[in-house]
């Protein structure tokens, strides 16, 4: 049933992953769009001209903490771009979880990558804390990089995508005091000489891409979480007895009233 899901999934996903956006390239814009709401409604017809912009709650002209509409429109699309392409990781590495084990020794003393037998969700659960630590640290080092890495004159300097800079971009790690041999994106510099409007139509494409894994990864969680909350993976995927909000449970238990964490949540 687990392979029916990601199959199923898969194929979903590669329909609708190489698809360009519907805009034609003349109408593509030089600059980064991220300065005021009408550049959040343009981009938005852009990524689904069909929906169109959509924002019930009012984020595009909120104007965060009394800043800038550049601040809040900055922020928000940073952030959407980032969650894509989290979810993007996420949703191909809970179909390759599913399939592969690495076949070398994952810990020092020579454990064994976690049985395929198990859903990714077990899988996390049964890897050593100090594994779970080491995930957790890398990726918050790249995202300290990355809000730290803007220094004024520096080899790399990227400006913040709060302050007019272009949202999504990783700055490199030319700025780095120890040498690092390849830089998060494009790292053997293929796309070096590609045209801004390339480049646009291919952020576009990520986005959606990106919106797309969002559902995805979340239909799969959801589906083992409480079974029956999506009918397209009904029977698919086997339930999962833990809770994928406590990614620490077993490692590190707070106690609230007497009870643990996910004790205290389940019963509210």
């Amino acid at each position: 049933m687990k392979t029916s899901a990601l199959i199923f999934c898969s194929t979903a996903w590669s329909g609708y992953a190489f698809q360009s956006a519907p805009a034609s390239r003349a109408t593509f814009r030089a600059s980064p769009l991220h300065e005021t709401k009408a550049d959040l409604e343009d981009l938005a017809k852009k990524l689904n001209p069909v929906i169109g912009y959509y924002d019930p709650l009012g984020l595009g002209g909120s104007r965060f903490a009394g800043r800038s509409d550049e601040f809040t429109v900055g922020f928000l699309r940073h952030a959407e771009i980032k969650h894509g392409r989290v979810a993007m990781a996420a949703f191909i590495g809970y179909c390759v979880q599913s399939f592969y084990r690495f076949p070398w020794a994952m810990t020092l003393d020579g454990a064994s990558f976690p049985s395929l037998a198990l859903s990714p969700p077990e899988q996390w659960d049964v890897l050593p804390f100090a594994a779970k630590l080491q995930i957790i640290l890398f990726v918050g080092y790249l995202e300290f990089y990355s809000e730290i890495s803007s220094s004024k004159g520096q080899p790399g300097e990227l400006k913040h995508y709060c302050k007019g800079g272009i949202p999504g971009k990783y700055p490199s790690f030319d700025a780095n005091p120890h040498p690092v041999p390849f830089n998060l994106y494009d790292p053997f510099n293929l796309h070096k000489n590609m045209s801004k409007e390339d480049k646009e139509r291919r952020l576009l494409i990520e986005i959606n891409n990106g919106r797309l894994a969002m559902f995805g990864i979340l239909g799969f969680l959801s589906a083992q979480e409480t079974p029956g909350s999506v009918p397209l993976l009904n029977g698919m995927l086997e339930p999962y007895k833990g809770e994928v909000m406590a990614p620490f449970q077993g490692d590190i238990d707070i106690i609230l009233g007497g009870r643990s964490m996910v004790e205290a949540w389940h019963l509210n």
